[in-house]
């Protein structure tokens, strides 16, 4: 980014707390957020695309500098849409104002600068350089090289929802001294949610779909969860403990059960103190290793850990796409599938493509060709339907699909080395 902060977080003992953000939200920053912004996407409140902003670009700039020095800027409130999901049900999705995009990715550019020197590894969610891969990764070497035994799953229960924040506040300003900076960010909190002609209060949660709700997010589960297990559990427990964490998605790791089993006794209670809830239903202890039973298994990140073993007959961490993501992600494709029947061909096996690479993109990691092979050949199965129904004339046999499908499609292929 453009005027890049001097000094910010790349030393936290020497520089505890960082000042004179709020002095870089300015036009160039904000011209550059503006670059970044992509065309022909849905539009807030406010109803303004990117285009329509851009073409009186300096003169919206000038004027939005202008407020946000005499502190009559307000953020919009955001505008909630629903998608649906690959289960059937809705996901809310919050929008906000175009301006308010500006403002948001600069400041959340701002933040980053000052907390990634400060996050701990074992945080990777939203993090430049690190990815969910970079967890199954980790995951799999722990596992397979250490002597762990046992794995503490939980989940959050609506935690972006849910964020405090009063807390969240006390937390930016044990590391930021800038009075105006956190000013805005307490209004971006409270700005309110628009659906349909019902204006909502936040007084909980963070920005839906803002561009600074990742970052504040880990900034918030840093000081819940992180600095608590690395100097308050770890130092307690006798043997091997692990955790890693991606977003609000968490699991530890264990070497013996009676310690896995005092961390969840005090879990729910210091989630609770940050006005956070264990999801019980989603929260367990599984054994997991080469000394675990064949039925021990537990998910992860859209993935399956199981027991398995080498060609040559030694345990091995298996792992493979979720069997109830894979049943969601086929009964997406099928109900897609059926959508297509009036559009031109070429343009369907265009798009399925491409939504089959984005699939092998994030679930085709070493030792799950299988699971990658299911899902194409259901495709290939759905994609012979479709063509059947939308044809007039013949019926069309199975090696003309075939070829269709070589044509456009292949076979499927492993795109990311977990495997060290």
């Amino acid at each position: 980014m453009g005027n890049k902060p001097e000094g910010i977080g790349y030393d936290p003992e020497k520089y505890p707390k960082v000042q004179n953000l709020m002095y870089q939200v300015n036009a160039e920053t904000l011209r550059m957020a503006y670059e970044r912004q992509q065309t022909g996407k849905a539009t807030g409140v406010d109803k303004v695309t990117k285009e329509e902003y851009g073409v009186e670009l300096a003169r919206n700039i000038e004027g939005l500098v202008g407020r946000m020095k005499s502190f009559s800027y307000k953020p919009q409130p955001v505008r909630r849409a629903y998608i649906p999901k690959a289960n059937g049900k809705l996901r809310p999705l919050g929008i906000p104002a175009f301006e308010d995009k500006l403002v948001q990715g600069v400041m959340a550019s701002l933040l980053n600068e000052v907390y990634e020197p400060r996050f701990l590894d074992c945080s990777y969610g939203f993090r430049p350089g690190k990815s969910c891969h970079d967890v199954v990764r980790y995951m799999n070497e722990t596992i397979r090289r250490r002597p762990i035994n046992y794995v503490l799953e939980a989940d959050i229960k609506g935690f972006f929802d849910n964020v405090d924040h009063d807390w969240l506040m006390k937390f930016l300003e044990h590391d930021i001294d800038d009075k105006n900076f956190l000013r805005y960010i307490k209004r971006f909190l409270i700005g309110g949610v628009m659906e349909g002609t019902k204006l909502m209060d936040s007084d909980k949660g963070t920005p839906q779909g803002g561009l600074i709700s990742p970052i504040l997010a880990n900034v918030y589960l840093h000081y819940v969860l992180d600095l608590w297990f690395e100097k308050a559990i770890k130092p307690r427990i006798r043997g091997e403990a692990c955790y890693v964490r991606y977003a609000d998605d968490f699991l530890i790791m264990f070497q013996y059960r009676e310690e896995a089993e005092r961390v969840l006794a005090v879990l729910g209670k210091r989630l609770g103190k940050f006005a956070l809830e264990l999801a019980e239903d989603k929260t367990r202890i599984v054994p997991v290793g080469r000394n675990s039973g064949p039925n021990d298994k537990f998910e992860f990140l859209g993935f399956e850990f199981y027991n398995t073993k080498t060609r040559i007959g030694t345990w091995r961490l298996g792992i493979r796409t979720s069997p109830k993501k894979l049943k969601l992600k086929k009964e997406a494709l099928k109900q897609w599938m059926r959508g297509q029947l009036t559009v031109p061909l070429e343009v369907t096996m265009t798009t399925l493509k491409r939504k089959l690479q984005g699939h092998a993109n994030y679930y085709g990691i070493n030792g799950n060709y299988k699971s990658l092979e299911n899902f194409w050949l259901y495709a290939k199965q759905r994609m012979y339907w479709m063509i059947c129904r939308r044809s007039q004339k013949a019926h069309i046999s199975w090696d003309k699909a075939q070829r269709i499908w070589d044509y456009f499609i292949g076979k499927p292929r492993i795109k990311v080395q977990i495997w060290c």
